[in-house]
């Protein structure tokens, strides 16, 4: 189940260096992740300081 990336994204960036897919990006002023190539680790969330990636 992969993750996505909630409202409560405050754009920070930090999940992005944690993302061992590298399939987090900058969208229109929050991050997207690529679902099809997220692998479900939860590194993201573990590092999300306001927890916006959640599991769908």
């Amino acid at each position: 189940m992969a993750y996505k990336i909630s409202d409560a994204c405050i754009s920070c960036g930090v999940c992005v260096d944690e993302c061992p897919q590298d399939c987090i990006s900058e969208g229109d002023g929050i991050y997207v992740i690529d679902e099809d190539q997220c692998i479900d680790c939860g590194n993201c969330a573990d590092v999300c300081p306001v927890g916006a990636p959640v599991q769908e």
